[in-house]
């Protein structure tokens, strides 16, 4: 990728300090660990608001647009539970579920991904709820200052949710939807995956019903969750589709044993780890954040690990 002129950085860098945001690059210190363990983080993330929540314990909330009233009263209150619980709730700051999320996860700790840059207030029905983000919440893009969000944005958008979280769960969803590429890719990352079921007559339950049958967990409330997450540790192996393992998960504390072996005072790459243990791409990156945040090892500016 080539890197934009100077000038245009240096314009850019002047309207996020006039609106007050925050610029976060990737080899910082207080990048989101759970987006360095990915294999191609986002290099900046632009913030408004509390990034002290960047580095918590998040759970990913995602859901239809046009969500019913059952649904969006439904991720309400799951999100608020898992904010007295303590995790951060982060979403997309759309319509529907993803509102309603932000909602219940705002006196605890909620984060907003936008897909346009961190001033771009869409759907602009959410203002009100925007200006309590970058009040009490956490307000996030990759894209510049200034963006305003394309289609092509949401994808991205949707990966860093993902990223950022130990799980995602899918509150409605219709087959196609981006929220479904959303669990696809919390799936491919290592991170857990619920699903909560619907009624068969609703087509917003179509798509959870889905990942439910591909093996995703079933999701009635907090209790589910907490189960499903219990001995996770750091992140799951990727899944065929969205839960069926491809082969047999080794107990994480040998694959741990063996990672932290392979690591020294010299920054080791994650491709050459991955290719010594023979274990999957999720669960090493997995066990590489859990070394990471009990201080045992360090990611690289460049990409690599070492041992502390």
């Amino acid at each position: 990728m080539t890197p934009p002129p100077e000038a245009r950085i240096d314009e850019e860098v002047k309207r996020g300090a006039a609106l007050g945001c925050r610029l976060i690059v990737w080899g910082d210190a207080d990048y989101p660990k759970a987006l360095a363990a990915l294999d191609a983080p986002a290099p900046v993330l632009w913030t408004r608001g509390r990034t002290d929540l960047l580095s918590r314990d998040a759970l990913g909330m995602v859901g239809a647009r046009v969500a019913s009233a059952s649904g969006q009263r439904f991720a309400r209150g799951l999100a608020a539970e898992l904010g007295r619980s303590g995790f951060v709730v982060v979403s997309g700051m759309a319509r529907g579920v993803d509102a309603a999320a932000h909602e219940g996860a705002l006196p605890t700790g909620t984060v907003a991904v936008l897909g346009g840059g961190v001033d771009d207030i869409y759907p602009s029905d959410n203002a009100t709820l925007y200006d309590r983000l970058i009040e009490d919440g956490c307000v996030v893009s990759e894209s510049p200052v200034g963006a305003r969000a394309q289609a092509r944005d949401f994808p991205r958008r949707n990966r860093i949710i993902a990223g950022l979280s130990r799980g995602v769960i899918v509150v409605e969803a219709e087959l196609r939807s981006g929220s479904l590429i959303t669990a696809r890719l919390a799936a491919e990352q290592g991170r857990e995956v619920f699903a909560v079921p619907g009624s068969p007559l609703d087509p917003r339950a179509n798509g959870t019903n889905d990942l439910i049958r591909q093996g995703a967990i079933l999701c009635e409330g907090l209790d589910d969750v907490l189960r499903g997450l219990e001995g996770q540790g750091g992140l799951f192996e990727p899944r065929d589709r969205w839960g069926q393992s491809d082969r047999r998960r080794e107990p994480e504390a040998d694959l741990a044993d063996r990672v932290l072996a392979l690591l020294g005072p010299t920054a080791t790459s994650r491709d050459e780890i991955i290719r010594a243990t023979s274990a999957p791409a999720g669960a090493v990156a997995g066990v590489l954040l859990e070394l990471v945040l009990s201080g045992q090892a360090a990611f690289t500016e460049t990409g690599g690990v070492l041992r502390l």
